[in-house]
């Protein structure tokens, strides 16, 4: 799997003659967009000596239960792993995509409630996040390979990089189960807004 194989069923919804294709289109290309930013995240996770192919049940379990992890937590979360942060993945279009990415998390939001806009969203906006949404996960998935050796699409993210020293170059270290629950906690986990 990769980048255009994730985006073929995007593909043939936009050359459909659906007249729903620029919000199907729209609804699926974020959830790839979301899954992208997870599975880089759980294997950087996994990278850490402490975790073997044993823990893989654990691992899942710890993310699985929280309930409180979106987007945006993983995104924090890979920032305070590697001294690569996604705006310097991403690169020089990293705010244009990431409000674009921000405006499409609330359209979602707003959508999958049966609520309206309040942009009135036609078909050809929905089309144009659709092409934002995966250049965000092309530059992501590019850069994420030549830095960390995992583009964020390859189907199983729980697997060892050749460096096996690459969590060396991590911000943080995690040296079990206990400590990866609390990064999530800490880091990743939305925080109760006071």
């Amino acid at each position: 799997m990769n980048l255009t194989t994730e985006f073929d069923t995007v593909e043939l919804i936009l050359h459909s003659k659906a007249e729903t294709r620029g919000v199907d289109a729209f609804a699926l290309s974020l959830i790839k967009t979301e899954k992208q930013l997870r599975k880089l995240f759980t294997y950087l996770i996994f990278q850490f000596p402490c975790f073997s192919y044993a823990d893989i049940p654990s691992l899942r379990s710890t993310l699985a239960t929280n309930n409180k992890v979106y987007f945006d937590g993983f995104e924090q979360g890979i920032n305070r792993l590697i001294p690569y942060p996604t705006n310097e993945l991403i690169g020089n279009d990293y705010q244009h995509l990431r409000s674009r990415l921000s405006q499409a998390i609330d359209y979602r939001n707003k959508i999958f409630h049966g609520q309206l806009t309040t942009d009135e969203l036609e078909r050809d906006e929905l089309i144009t996040l659709v092409n934002d949404l995966r250049k965000w996960c092309e530059m992501l998935a590019n850069s994420a390979l030549a830095r960390v050796g995992y583009d964020g699409f390859k189907r199983n993210s729980f697997q060892k990089s050749a460096d096996t020293k690459i969590s060396n170059i991590y911000i943080t270290q995690i040296k079990n189960i206990e400590d990866y629950a609390v990064f999530i906690k800490q880091h990743v986990q939305r925080q109760r807004i006071t």
